[in-house]
């Protein structure tokens, strides 16, 4: 009886022990996947925002805004440690396009309480690279 009780208590204790977390991927991975099969060009100090069709946070590292096929990537002069990517970014424009002078404010996408705010870097090209010229 006494084996058999351990029995059940061991099977329990393994059962209750936690499973090994797959890591989460860091900031600089979540990029090299987005960038990859890219090459980086002459980084600008500005894009036009309204080219964008879209916006994407990498936790603690960059901010990728997409235009037509290319990507370009903003790693923030401060602030890059608020960055979440459940944040939404709240970019005033005093123009029509958006620099590395500019900052942007993050906010909570549950709760919209403001979370920070990031001081722009300057945004650096990702292309493709021709694999027909090869």
């Amino acid at each position: 009886m006494r084996a058999l009780i351990a029995t059940i208590l061991s099977a329990a204790i393994l059962a209750g022990a936690p499973v090994a977390a797959k890591e989460k991927p860091t900031g600089e991975e979540k990029l090299a996947k987005i960038l990859e099969g890219r090459v980086a060009g002459q980084p600008q100090d500005c894009i036009t925002l309204s080219s964008a069709t879209s916006s994407q946070i990498v936790d603690k590292t960059a901010i990728v805004y997409r235009i037509g096929s290319t990507l370009w990537v903003n790693r923030p002069r401060g602030g890059a440690e608020s960055l979440d990517d459940d944040n939404i970014l709240v970019t005033k424009l005093t123009g029509t396009r958006l620099c590395s002078i500019d900052t942007i404010q993050l906010h909570d996408r549950d709760s919209h309480m403001y979370a920070g705010f990031v001081a722009l870097g300057d945004f650096v090209p990702y292309r493709k690279i021709d694999t027909a010229a090869k």
